[in-house]
């Protein structure tokens, strides 16, 4: 039997590399992957942390569009670098959705990966083109239901959230909704106001000014809670939909085997950041609600989600195309 004594001893050795490894981390320049293009909300938060975690730690951080392939071109990148720490890949909930529809994937989306920290969420709402007869979710399923397959909805592509965010209210609701997919969200929400689709689902941020000015009315939100700016507008969960909990999540991951003091050192940061009163109003203007928390908070979420938009792309039989 070891002694005590020499068991703490070797206890603390073991410690030793990874205490080292945090105090002396980061020693050079940081990469940031946004598998998106500039501009969308992910590259926005990349961009936001990216400068105070630059100037807190005194080192550059470089944010590296990697685009391409729904994402795939950049979540592949991150899952084959080398995981010391140097490399991150900012995800949004494309990452869970596609990984749902293609099983194909050049990494796993669980095990390629370590998760670092949720970085906030965003309400989608259920919306539809103004001169549709529908002011409620239950004329609106009335609607449909009395003529099945003649009502379409957009979105910015197969297997996005959006999309399977609708597949997942057709199949609580047994309605017969047309998908029509676009090659981005501004077609999708540009046919959606001009009455060449009559619905859709889109983020809270997206609808707004559109509802604010009646091109569209919004039905329902799907988040937990109804939204601060619209407390009219019920939640869908409120209307009996319990299985309906869907919104667009932001989040920041390692390649796998990224040793966890670097892992929990940049959470710590992250974390800090998101409760600057600065950072909350960044976010807010992106209608983003700040999460954070620890980073086994976004392993539950991913597998959550990949769960459940796996059932939904089995049920509905839905396959890229």
């Amino acid at each position: 039997m070891i002694p005590l004594r020499l068991f703490v001893a070797l206890l603390g050795a073991l410690a030793l590399p990874s205490l080292s490894l945090a105090q002396n981390y980061p020693s050079r320049a940081i990469q940031f992957i946004v598998p998106y293009t500039p501009g969308t909300t992910a590259d926005v938060l990349a961009r936001l942390l990216g400068v105070r975690i630059s100037q807190h730690w005194n080192v550059p951080v470089v944010v590296d569009n990697k685009t391409g392939a729904s994402g795939i071109i950049g979540a592949a990148a991150t899952a084959k670098a080398a995981p010391d720490g140097y490399t991150f890949l900012f995800a949004a909930t494309s990452f869970s959705t596609l990984a749902a529809i293609n099983p194909k994937l050049p990494y796993d989306p669980l095990k390629s990966f370590a998760p670092v920290s949720l970085l906030g969420t965003s309400s989608m709402t259920l919306v539809v083109n103004s001169k549709f007869p529908a002011n409620n979710v239950r004329e609106f399923v009335e609607q449909i239901k009395k003529q099945p397959g003649l009502v379409n909805y957009s979105s910015p592509g197969t297997g996005g959230s959006q999309h399977l965010a609708m597949e997942l209210f057709k199949q609580e609701t047994g309605i017969n909704i047309v998908h029509i997919p676009y090659k981005g969200s501004a077609g999708a929400t540009n046919d959606l106001i001009g009455g060449h689709v009559q619905a859709s689902v889109v983020s809270l941020q997206t609808a707004t000014p559109f509802v604010q000015s009646g091109s569209i009315r919004m039905l329902a939100v799907m988040g937990r809670e109804r939204a601060a700016s619209f407390p009219q507008v019920p939640t869908l969960l409120e209307l009996g939909y319990g299985n309906m909990l869907v919104a667009t999540w932001y989040g920041v991951l390692a390649p796998a085997g990224t040793p966890p003091a670097v892992i929990n050192k940049l959470n710590a940061e992250i974390n800090s950041l998101l409760a600057l009163p600065e950072m909350k109003e960044a976010m807010a203007k992106q209608g983003i609600d700040p999460a954070g928390g620890k980073p086994e908070a976004l392993g539950i979420l991913l597998q959550r989600e990949l769960a459940m938009w796996s059932k939904v792309v089995t049920r509905g039989k839905i396959v890229v195309d």
